[in-house]
């Protein structure tokens, strides 16, 4: 453990940061689970709805880099296919 005051403070900070990424890594994981679950119900609507939603999510959490913009994308493309594929 840090003994400098502004290391303990950076050693609360990065700990406070740390849970708050968590906490909006857990809900686009929530988001893209319930386009899935839609996906697998056979509800194209629903499906849709989901996925707009799961987009934003997904889109917001890549721009603040908490994942990559690229596992964003490939997250949405993936999604985009199974609704796609709901539909035909």
């Amino acid at each position: 453990m840090a003994n400098i005051a502004s290391a303990k403070k950076r050693a609360r900070q990065a700990e406070k940061r740390r849970n708050h990424n968590a906490s909006l890594r857990s809900m686009v994981r929530t988001y893209v689970k319930r386009v899935v679950a839609a996906v697998e119900a056979g509800d194209h609507a629903k499906a849709m709805a989901e996925f707009n939603v799961a987009q934003a999510k997904l889109d917001s959490v890549a721009d603040k880099g908490i994942i990559s913009k690229n596992k964003a994308a490939r997250t949405k493309s993936r999604l985009n296919a199974r609704v796609k594929a709901l539909a035909a």
